[in-house]
């Protein structure tokens, strides 16, 4: 797995291998930097007195860890199981996932490319993973939205075989939530009215937006975006856009969730 820096960092979350258990701890490689080798101390495997400590640890597991303390001069990496929670474990095996998966999507640019994967790397790649943080993120980021190398100052004759790569072959993520919205207008022309400020609040948004019809006066506002925040702030922008309109045509709104 690619990685900038050669060591990881305190504090860092790190997917391991375990190769040898012993009473006093663990020893275990780290897969994302080149298989350096790391410990954990018996007691940083779990809380409480331990009484066997392949209970929790055996030979050949993926574990994720917490990184403690790095010396690199000496190539020490301390860790610990204890302080990972559950979520956090499978959150970060699920990144480790799509990392080994971005690895594999970069062999295919590097094909399309004609050239090797290391050139790909020192031309862009490096580049994308210092702009978006992981090589996945970068796939994940183009699939969702084309536009997104141009938008960071990435160019070059490669763009347009990345961005396919990552049309075909990853889902951009997504969350949708939704709103209701009530607009009244007694005015003779207040259906038309009513439909204008609809109309308003989706020509201002920038994410995805679905306004259905739920039964009179009442609406539905559907968003879909990239993370929750995105989402919300759509709602919002895209709610008081309506709202704003509809009073300024004499008419009346309210928005709920």
């Amino acid at each position: 797995m690619v990685r900038i820096s050669e060591f990881p960092e305190e504090g860092e979350l790190v997917v391991c291998t375990v190769q040898n258990v012993k009473n006093f701890g663990a020893f275990v490689t780290l897969d994302e930097y080149d298989n350096k080798e790391g410990f954990i101390h018996i007691r940083d495997v779990a809380t409480g007195w331990i009484k066997y400590i392949r209970d929790y640890v055996r030979e050949g597991q993926k574990i994720v860890c917490k990184v403690l303390g790095v010396d690199p001069s000496k190539g020490h990496i301390d860790l610990s199981l204890k302080s990972v929670n559950e979520h956090q474990r499978r959150e970060k095996i699920q990144q480790w996932k799509n990392e080994k998966k971005a690895e594999k999507l970069m062999e295919i640019v590097a094909q399309r490319l004609n050239k090797s994967v290391q050139e790909c790397y020192e031309e862009f790649g490096y580049k994308l993973i210092e702009k978006y943080g992981t090589l996945y993120g970068a796939f994940e980021q183009c699939a969702g939205n084309p536009n997104s190398l141009s938008e960071n100052a990435l160019e070059g004759p490669w763009t347009q075989v990345f961005i396919d790569v990552a049309k075909e072959n990853v889902v951009p993520p997504f969350v949708q939530i939704d709103g209701r919205i009530e607009l009244t207008c007694t005015l003779p022309d207040g259906v038309e009215r009513i439909k204008r400020a609809l109309m308003d609040g989706l020509e201002s948004a920038k994410e995805k937006v679905k306004i259905q019809y739920v039964g009179a006066p009442r609406y539905r506002i559907v968003v879909t975006a990239p993370d929750y925040k995105t989402a919300e702030d759509e709602m919002k922008k895209v709610s008081d856009k309506i709202l704003a309109t509809i009073k300024q045509m004499g008419g009346h709104g309210t928005f709920s969730r």
